[in-house]
């Protein structure tokens, strides 16, 4: 199939920036602006997006359908989607679910899905929006109907097929970010641990000598986590759910959701990428998100 269109939800930095790489590659590149923020619809014209009004404007006009969403609203679009395929009489659509959900949840997503589109791809993205990075952004692939996302390799993209199994796409992502982001999780954890206990200074000082590498990371992530925060808690949800279906405990993963859970409520929380300063002080974050934090129960014995 011939990809002409491409029809993007949402439009926060991911979204934008995938639209914007690939309508420079000449692709028209379209989305539905109805309840999506001031930023994202800012974003998306950033990017050079065709607004249509209305979701079945979206899906008559569009060959490939790219839902890549915060993954708490993973499956509601899926579902106004097929109400919209249904309403039209489409059929022609490839939907591919970009985000961050489990295995679990991205097969009951295709299964809203079966018999109003023309195919579906389960797809996990790896690595940040395409042009903060010198490697091309990841678009690993899954699904009998994943090969049609071939096109996009070397568009702007790196497009990985791992497969016809609906799921291996989003296998791979949960794996991949439950290291990336619950790492960051723990990070803070320790930060804001080492804070309440009165040796937050002294232990910046001894990570700067013993790993230095990972405070220069921590002090280029963890001070500006608010304003992926909530997106996160819920990607860590899933990653519990991923972990335990495969037998292996999700306790992890629950305590890095309740990490991200007290950033996204610090007034950091609601934050966005543009809004942030350059730089902002480590040690004056974690005294934010402590403010947040549940208070602590003096038992230090």
């Amino acid at each position: 199939m011939a990809i002409k269109t491409i029809a993007i939800i949402g439009t926060g930095d991911m979204g934008s920036a995938v639209g914007r790489v690939l309508r420079e590659q000449g692709y028209r590149i379209i989305t539905d602006p109805d309840g999506r923020s001031d930023t994202s619809r800012e974003l998306a014209r950033q990017a050079g997006f065709e607004n249509l009004d209305g979701l079945e404007a979206v899906v008559s006009a569009a060959d490939l359908f790219l839902s890549i969403l915060p993954p708490a609203a993973a499956g509601a679009l899926a579902g106004r989607v097929a109400a919209a395929l249904r309403s039209s009489g489409e059929d022609h659509l490839i939907y591919a679910d970009c985000n961050a959900v489990s295995p679990a949840g991205v097969r009951r997503i295709a299964a809203q899905l079966e018999g109003v589109c023309a195919g579906f791809v389960d797809a996990g993205i790896v690595g940040p929006p395409p042009g903060k990075s010198p490697q091309p952004t990841r678009f690993y692939v899954s699904g009998p109907d994943a090969g049609c996302m071939a096109e996009l390799h070397g568009k702007g993209l790196d497009v990985r097929p791992l497969g016809a199994d609906i799921g291996r796409a989003s296998a791979l992502k949960m794996a991949y970010a439950s290291l990336n982001k619950g790492t960051i999780a723990l990070r803070t954890a320790v930060l804001m641990a080492a804070q309440r206990l009165g040796v937050g200074r002294e232990l910046q000082e001894e990570l700067q000598y013993s790993q230095a590498a990972a405070y220069e990371q921590m002090c280029r992530s963890v001070p500006f986590l608010g304003a992926v925060a909530r997106r996160w808690e819920g990607e860590m949800h899933e990653i519990e759910d991923t972990f335990r279906a495969a037998g292996i405990t999700g306790d992890f993963h629950a305590a890095a959701a309740s990490i991200y859970s007290i950033l996204a409520d610090s007034e950091l929380g609601g934050e966005t990428r543009g809004e942030q300063p350059q730089h902002r002080d480590l040690e004056a974050a974690i005294d934010i998100f402590l403010r947040t934090a549940p208070p602590a129960s003096g038992d230090q014995s």
